[in-house]
């Protein structure tokens, strides 16, 4: 797909496909091109050049069927503060032409589901930034999409709201649905996706599933008693280290060439203390895959 903003190409030549029962990870750096690949994907763009089909349908041909199937979350997201939370989904509810029964039920259920239902009789206005989230999350939820996209859905949310996203987004791809999510917060993608798309200047750089990210060269963090023998045992090994303050960096091509490093360690007298990657998988991935930005 290609879209161009006068002299500004947002969008080069991205391609990937979201899998139903996948959890797809869209990843890359500001001004990769992430938001308006999903403006497009909601509908709200129209694409230069290229296809697009979700659930089989063409967003620019049936942009109306294509709606009625996604949950759309926006990284900035409006609402009605002179609403509650429940007559905002009421409306929405309303939108999507549901009954006025079903409405009503559908948003009791999703209210539990972001954990909100406390704040259903709250005037819109006075929610935080990660309460809104949440109600952004409830209002793509409430017509029971097939497909999610969702752009930055945890900005803003403590620690444990987020891991309740992890968990919703994780049991709603369990189910069938198709969930593609962008982010800058590499760990967490790490924790919930089963595919990562990596996107750089407008274009795919890497497609890959999140358990083939080891993959890349990653940087792993020793420490040890004695670091001169733990030294001594990465120069017998052949291993380049780096110091790194008290303790040791090394590079190594994926899980099991650190597990025989650590093996070999154990027999060399440096009584290792703490061995563990200095980033996760997906960020070893994109770093690798971005490695011209540096």
């Amino acid at each position: 797909m290609r879209r161009v903003f006068g002299d500004v190409v947002a969008v080069d030549d991205i391609s990937l496909v979201a899998r139903p029962g996948e959890v797809t990870a869209l990843i890359g750096p500001n001004g990769a091109g992430k938001t308006t690949l999903m403006l497009m994907l909601a509908t709200l763009l129209v694409p230069d050049r290229g296809a697009i089909t979700i659930d089989g349908i063409d967003p620019v041909t049936d942009p109306r069927a294509v709606r009625r199937r996604i949950g759309w979350m926006p990284d900035g997201f409006g609402t009605w503060d002179a609403l509650t939370v429940r007559e905002v989904l009421h409306t929405i509810g309303a939108a999507y032409d549901l009954p006025a029964a079903e409405a009503r039920a559908r948003t009791e259920e999703v209210l539990a589901q972001v954990h909100l239902g406390d704040l259903a009789d709250r005037r819109a206005r006075v929610l935080s930034r990660g309460q809104k989230q949440r109600l952004g999350m409830a209002r793509a939820l409430l017509h029971r999409p097939t497909t999610l996209i969702l752009d930055e859905p945890a900005s803003g949310l403590d620690p444990r709201s987020r891991i309740e996203l992890r968990d919703l987004l994780r049991s709603l791809a369990a189910a069938g649905t198709t969930v593609l999510v962008s982010s800058h917060i590499l760990t967490e993608l790490q924790e919930m996706a089963d595919r990562a798309v990596i996107v750089a200047g407008g274009r795919t750089i890497e497609t890959q599933a999140v358990d083939g990210a080891p993959r890349a060269l990653r940087t792993w963090r020793i420490a040890a008693q004695d670091r001169t023998r733990l030294v001594e045992a990465l120069d017998a090994a052949a291993v380049v280290w780096r110091a790194a303050g008290t303790t040791v960096d090394v590079d190594l091509a994926g899980d099991d060439e650190a597990a025989e490093l650590l093996a070999g360690l154990a027999g060399s007298g440096a009584r290792v203390t703490a061995y563990a990657p200095v980033h996760g998988a997906m960020e070893a991935a994109y770093l690798a895959a971005t490695e011209e930005r540096r």
